[in-house]
Order: structure tokens, then sequence, then C-alpha cells
């Protein structure tokens, strides 16, 4: 399957992991980022994800992101194409970065775009995207039912 992980997904291991649900996507990132490492899954980076993680001023956060990013079997670079779709998106409400990751991974034929971002996800249940969008922890469901 074919997955972007959007980039509060890749910040979440180093989220306050005295909270349950923290801790449970925390430990499905990785399990999800481990399987896309062993070929089971491919996992697409994007010049959206290299951006924002760009400008993360923690230096650990931003080295996890960038190894996890290593892990990607396929780039979607910044295109007309992403920029066509991700003004879409801005035009029923996404913000700039969550519409520049959202179109990225349209365009790239990504299956199942997975965050941890709830305004995100609340807002995309009122929307039709042409990629499934998942909390992170029901994609960890499918792939290790």
């Amino acid at each position: 399957m074919k997955l972007y992980l959007d980039m509060c997904c890749l910040k979440r291991p180093f989220d306050d992991q005295s909270d349950a649900r923290i801790y449970m996507e925390a430990l499905a990132v990785e399990a999800i980022l481990q399987l896309c490492g062993e070929g089971q899954h491919e996992l697409v980076t994007s010049d959206a994800l290299r951006f924002e993680n760009s400008r993360n001023p923690n230096a650990e956060r931003k080295e996890f992101a960038e190894a996890s990013l290593a892990l990607a079997a396929q780039d979607q670079p910044h295109s007309i194409a992403v920029e066509q779709r991700a003004a879409a998106w801005q035009n029923v409400g996404v913000g700039l970065l969550d519409a520049l990751h959202l179109a990225s991974a349209e365009v790239a034929g990504v299956e199942v775009f997975a965050t941890c971002d709830d305004v995100l996800l609340r807002r995309m249940t009122r929307m039709t995207a042409r990629v499934r969008v998942l909390p992170v922890l029901d994609l960890f469901k499918e792939l290790v039912p």
C-alpha cells in the first residue's frame, strides 16, 4: 500500500508520551515506518514534507523526520499539478501546509494519507479527497490486523 504520513505523524514520537493516545500513536508511527523500511508498504515523501521539516527548530525531531523520509520509495516533487490541487484545498478552508501535503499525496497516487491532526481529520470528514484520510491508529489497525 502507498502511504503518506504528514509531519505531525513524524513528530508524534517526540510528544508527551504520558498521554495514552499520544503514546499509542507514537508506537503506530514507528511500526508503520518499520513496515515501510521492510518493503511491506511504500512510504511517499514530498517537497512539502521536506520544507515543513526544514522549519523545525528541534534538531532531534528534524533528524528523526529526515531519517523517516529517507525510507520513502517515492518522492513527489512540487509541481503545477500539486499547486493546482493545493489551491483547491485552500479554497475549501484547508491551511497551506495541509493543502500541500494532501495535494502531494493525491498527485503521487497515494492510497492512504495518515495524520494525528484532529482539526484536519474533522475537516476531511466533510470533504472528498482522491486519497483516504485516516487517523494514524486506524491505518495501523489496517496494516497490522
